[in-house]
């Protein structure tokens, strides 16, 4: 049943299939038309982090982890036992705090029941998790192999960093660029670089080989965003490579791989919006409906909806019952199993 205050859309699919959600259709990015309207983008890029977003928090967290949290560079010279601890503690005790948070606020506590949340249904026990269990088997994977993983792209860039073998930029060497570091970062690595990773872990053997075990999730949660195989934590998260060959500097590096793993936890939360509970409260832009729509309809919104590699590549959904049509003629074309793009429905239908 649909909350007060939600748009209406054409045809009935939709209607039935959401707690809660965006005004439908979704709307394109401004690069996708012609021409093009650089004002309009860059009001959607500015927009995506004033007046305060999860962007510019996690900035400022990349900044005090670098002061404050992070090991001399010096000390990384050499791979030795206490520097990399300090690394991989820390950034167990950053998932455990934004995951486990949000997932204390939003689903144990309920602080703001259901409002913006996109699916209805609670949380499985099923045999296809580990454990039986969704959650328990999200925060496993996100633990065990997000963390680890994590860890080891940030000593291995550490490392480099301090011998000399990643391009170095401080901010006395260029400002502008240094700042606009921080702006392209979120650009390449959750749009232009997760496309076509994402397009790749869609490859039939990839996904029966790791891809399948991020999919079991379809109706999601905090601890879903990084539940992944050992195989899609060293893929998604190897946009990072990229300070090989571009110039940065660590709280680049570090910044990079925070929005990697800790936007996973809020894009995957299920809610819009994070509220002190207030009907007057606005709100923190917290999920991604966007990307909320691949895990119910499997072949499409792969990227990110800043630069739109899926309206280019015929991928795009935008949450009308007619991108559902298309979604599963492509897919019946390209010989997919049909039956993963409907089973959320099915399961809506039968409850």
């Amino acid at each position: 049943m649909l909350e007060s205050g939600q748009a209406p859309e054409s045809g009935t699919a939709t209607r039935s299939a959401w707690s809660w959600h965006p005004e439908l259709p979704l709307p394109g990015s401004p690069v996708s038309v012609w021409p093009i309207k650089p004002f309009a983008f860059l009001k959607v890029l500015v927009g995506g982090w004033l007046p305060i977003s999860e962007k510019l928090i996690i900035a400022a967290l990349s900044i005090l982890t670098w002061a404050w949290l992070s090991p001399a560079l010096e000390r990384c010279r050499e791979f030795e036992f206490g520097w990399m601890a300090q690394i991989y503690v820390r950034n167990l005790l950053l998932l455990i705090l934004v995951a486990g948070g949000l997932h204390l606020y939003l689903y144990t506590f309920r602080r703001q029941n259901s409002r913006f949340r996109y699916e209805s249904r609670g949380f499985e026990h099923a045999r296809r998790f580990t454990f039986n269990n969704q959650v328990h088997d999200n925060i496993f994977w996100s633990l065990a192999s997000g963390v680890t993983m994590w860890t080891a792209y940030e000593i291995a860039g550490m490392w480099a960093y301090a011998n000399g073998l990643m391009p170095f930029l401080s901010w006395n060497d260029n400002p502008a660029w240094f700042v606009a570091m921080f702006l392209l970062i979120p650009l390449f690595g959750a749009n232009v670089h997760f496309y076509w990773i994402h397009r790749l872990l869609h490859w039939r053997p990839l996904y029966r080989t790791a891809h399948y075990l991020h999919h079991r999730n379809v109706a999601t949660g905090p601890w879903s965003g990084l539940s992944m195989h050992p195989v899609e934590h060293l893929l998604y998260l190897s946009s990072c490579l990229i300070h090989v060959v571009v110039a940065s500097h660590p709280v680049h590096f570090i910044f990079h791989l925070q929005t990697k793993v800790l936007q996973a936890p809020t894009s995957h939360s299920g809610f819009e919006k994070i509220t002190a509970g207030d009907e007057s409260d606005g709100g923190l832009k917290l999920g991604d409906f966007f990307h909320q729509l691949h895990h119910r309809y499997f072949e499409c919104n792969y990227g990110g909806p800043e630069i739109p590699f899926d309206q280019w590549c015929g991928t795009y959904h935008d949450g009308t019952p007619e991108a559902t049509k298309r979604v599963r003629e492509r897919a019946r074309f390209r010989g997919v199993d049909g039956s993963r793009t409907t089973r959320a429905e099915s399961d809506t239908r039968s409850r």
